[in-house]
Formats: C-alpha cells, structure tokens, sequence
C-alpha cells in the first residue's frame, strides 16, 4: 500500500456517467478513494450503501469516489439498484488499482491468486495521501471515515 505523506497517483476515470473524472480536478478539495472488488456482492453492496447512507456528511467534508475493475455499464446498473448519489470509477485495465496497490496476489486457502484489496486513500488538499485505510469493514467503514474527518 501507498504511505502517507507521499503524492498521491494521478487519474483520469469514467464514471457510471461516463463523466472522466481526474484527480487534479479536485485540487482544494479532500478526495476519499475507496477501492472495492466488485460491483453487487455482498460485502461490496454493504460498503456502498453505506457510504450513501452517510452521503450527506461526508459531502461536507470531502469527495468519495467508488473504484473497482468493473465497467461503467456494471457501475451503472449497481448504483441504480442501489441508488447510489456518488459516482463510482470504472478502472477495466487496472492501471489505477495497480497505482494505488490495490491490486495484487492474496492467499485464500492455500492458494495464491489476483484481486482487488479492499483499501481506501484519503487525499488532502494538496493531492497527499493524508491517511491510508488498509483493513476495511464494509459496515463500519463510511463511519469511519466520518470520525477521521
């Protein structure tokens, strides 16, 4: 994972839109950064209500921004089931995952394999990685967010 302190990546993603959303568009303004493995599972629907749940609150306080490898027709499709208000980043060829470390081998019973780690970034301001959040509970997480802010 990034550390803290360092300049965080640069990106130009699509959202569920098709809006190209880039990092450097958010300059003055705190970017949280939550990378999810995929779109309609349990775990990740959980997170995302969540975050929406909260939406309101953290609006006030920074821009959250979803990313998995998924495509915006799937991010599409799940932030209208689920009425998601926030956009959520199509990253197919993993180049943004990969920036961020949140792509690589996990180990699952024995086996080694590739994935999508469950990691979020808050950016300050002025584009840092103000705060890394490795070990994420999808229930937990927007609150968490909230307290830190």
């Amino acid at each position: 994972m990034l550390k803290e302190g360092i300049k965080a990546p640069a990106f130009s993603l699509k959202d569920q839109d098709g809006k190209t959303h880039k990092l450097a568009d958010y300059k003055g303004k705190k970017v949280v950064l939550y990378f999810y493995p995929k779109d309609n599972t349990p775990g990740c629907t959980t997170e995302a209500c969540t975050f929406n749940e909260n939406l309101s609150k953290l609006k006030k306080k920074a821009i959250i921004f979803g990313v998995s490898a998924d495509s915006v027709e799937s991010h599409k499709k799940f932030a209208d089931k689920y009425g998601l208000k926030f956009s959520l980043l199509s990253d197919p060829d993993k180049k943004m995952l990969e920036k961020y470390e949140a792509y690589g081998k996990k180990k699952f019973m024995g086996k080694e394999y590739m994935r999508i780690h469950r990691i979020t970034y808050l950016i300050d301001e002025q584009g840092k990685i103000k705060k890394v959040f490795p070990k994420v509970k999808p229930a937990e997480h927007a609150e968490e967010i909230l307290d830190f802010l």
